[in-house]
């Protein structure tokens, strides 16, 4: 059992910037990732994906982004800048180490994993809620012969049969995956939008005036320290974010079909809503993630699974923090350009409670005396 005063589990831009402003405050703590290579939760995502913020929004504190500034970085980019960021500020890591347990013995954290285990004072999880692919109970019932995949598993259109493709989710990933499979295959669409932004977000407008726009709003007022923030959050929360780069014309000048929502299946083939089977030879499901921790065994969950926290501070286990959830404070918190305010304010708290934790056998001594 190994004791490190703070562990971060998460080594992606949440668990960086976390890092960084403990390392500022000279407070001791070890980061955790299961990646075997730093800036792989990015690399591992469909080949042609790139960022909706341009590269002057994509940096973390204290480092720039190394591009262009009105250019938007590749998956692989933001990556490699993870990678530089880590080695820049030398935070201490340890990749290749999956969390599978986080529970509590006395005033001390568990963390286990499976070749060692560890103690902390304090845990920050570093992640957003994006670790385990929904799919509909009814996928398993699919005819073996079509091909099924998650968009967290979905790299390029090479992975696909010939035939037909249908995208299940009209959310980002799958408008932006429905535009590269149907350069190659005939595509059908099947969900409703959640809106879409109004402008194409790569002209000049969208670049240099646009953007700098719903970056206010979403870090300054949509917060829990407004009532706007307030009153829409529970919305913001409970459904798939606004189309940002594709826009619905797009897709349908792109030649995709748009079809009612999935049901259930029916002979193998996906049964649309009115009765209809859509006989194709690839699904990809673009239908989101579980949003739960199961390998966190602590009483801290709501009735919506979710961890009940003041930004990200959860008093019922004391020493225990988030960064990196949606909305954990504003609109951007799960953002590479949110997520650096919500990591100070956790490393600040993180700070105020080993202060007053230090101070507790000098107390006690002085007591006793």
């Amino acid at each position: 059992m190994k004791y490190v005063e703070t562990i971060v589990i998460g080594g992606g831009q949440a668990g960086l910037a976390v890092g960084y402003h403990l390392a500022n405050r000279g407070l001791p703590f070890l980061i955790l990732d299961a990646n075997q290579r730093l800036g792989d939760a990015w690399r591992n995502r469909w080949d042609s994906l790139r960022l909706f913020t341009p590269a002057r929004y994509t940096g973390l504190l204290g480092f720039p982004f190394p591009a262009r500034g009105d250019s938007f970085p590749t998956k692989d980019q933001m990556a490699d800048y993870l990678e530089q960021y880590a080695r820049r500020f030398q935070l201490p890591l340890q990749l290749g180490t999956r969390v599978s347990k986080l529970s509590k013995e006395g005033d001390r954290f568990v963390i286990e994993t499976a070749s060692q285990c560890f103690e902390a004072a304090n845990v920050v999880v570093a992640m957003a809620d994006y670790q385990i692919p929904k799919l509909p109970e009814f996928a398993t019932e699919l005819d073996p012969a079509i091909t099924q995949l998650h968009s967290h598993d979905y790299r390029s259109p090479s992975q696909l049969r010939d035939g037909g493709v249908l995208i299940v989710g009209v959310g980002n990933s799958g408008a932006d995956i429905g535009l590269e499979v149907a350069k190659t295959h005939p595509t059908w669409i099947s969900g409703k939008e959640t809106g879409h932004i109004p402008w194409p977000i790569e002209s000049f407008m969208g670049r240099f005036v646009l953007i700098r726009l719903v970056r206010f709003a979403g870090h300054r007022i949509f917060t829990v320290a407004t009532r706007v923030g307030r009153k829409h959050r529970p919305k913001l929360l409970s459904q798939a974010g606004p189309l940002v780069r594709v826009k619905p014309r797009d897709l349908t000048a792109a030649g995709i079909k748009w079809v009612p929502r999935v049901e259930g299946v029916r002979n193998g083939l996906p049964l649309l809503a009115g009765n209809r089977e859509l006989d194709v030879a690839n699904v990809i499901w673009c239908t989101g993630y579980q949003h739960t921790f199961p390998w966190i065994d602590l009483p801290i969950f709501g009735e919506d699974g979710m961890p009940v926290h003041e930004r990200g501070i959860v008093s019922q286990a004391p020493g225990l923090y988030f960064v990196g959830l949606r909305f954990l404070y504003s609109m951007t918190s799960s953002t590479v350009t949110g997520v650096s305010r919500d990591a100070a304010r956790i490393a600040g708290a993180v700070e105020s409670r080993s202060r007053v934790t230090a101070m507790q056998p000098r107390l006690a001594a002085a007591k006793a005396s």
